[in-house]
């Protein structure tokens, strides 16, 4: 009984563990193992093993259910809908500032946040505007405004300028004086 009793709390709480990195689905999981633990553990109790050990398990095993319970309660029906002092919007296409040199990475400001980010177009100074490209993760990949003294020029002295649309550096056709190869 006491080897049923270790696997359901130890499967309650490894889950409620996992729970805050798989999201609230397995919180709810964790929350439904603790109920099953629970009742496991009364039915020791009504058997006559009463323990000291017995009602501090099953008191940790409620409160801990109880907990996952509601972040997975809070989680679940809160999905979409606006919570104040978060942004729900994704950043892409937001216009933010880079606090540091991006070199190719560094950190930027974007919707009142700060994020750590990834420059697509080479080296991006600090205070320059930038343009949040896509999220990866919990970094951004963004493509820094140039000023024109700042577009760099190649060996042959043509100079280089990059779109934010393409991650790749095209040769412009003025500045090449005729059409592209």
């Amino acid at each position: 009984m006491w080897m049923i009793a270790g696997l359901l709390v130890g499967s309650a709480l490894i889950t409620a563990v996992l729970g805050f990195h798989l999201g609230p689905h397995a919180h709810l999981l964790a929350g439904s193992l603790g109920v099953l633990a629970a009742v496991w553990l009364v039915f020791m109790l009504v058997d006559g093993r009463s323990a000291p050990v017995l009602w501090a398990l099953l008191t940790a095993n409620i409160v801990v259910s109880a907990g996952v319970g509601v972040l997975a309660w809070r989680a679940l029906s809160t999905r979409g809908l606006a919570v104040e002092g978060h942004h729900l919007v994704s950043p892409v296409a937001a216009e933010g500032v880079a606090l540091d040199d991006l070199n190719p990475s560094g950190i930027v400001r974007v919707q009142g946040e700060n994020w750590s980010a990834v420059a697509t177009n080479g080296t991006v100074r600090s205070g320059t505007p930038v343009r949040v490209l896509h999220v990866d993760g919990v970094r951004l990949a963004v493509w820094g405004e140039k000023t024109e003294c700042e577009l760099e020029a190649d060996d042959s002295g043509q100079t280089l300028s990059g779109r934010p649309n393409s991650s790749l550096w095209v040769l412009s056709e003025v500045e090449h004086e005729g059409p592209l190869q």
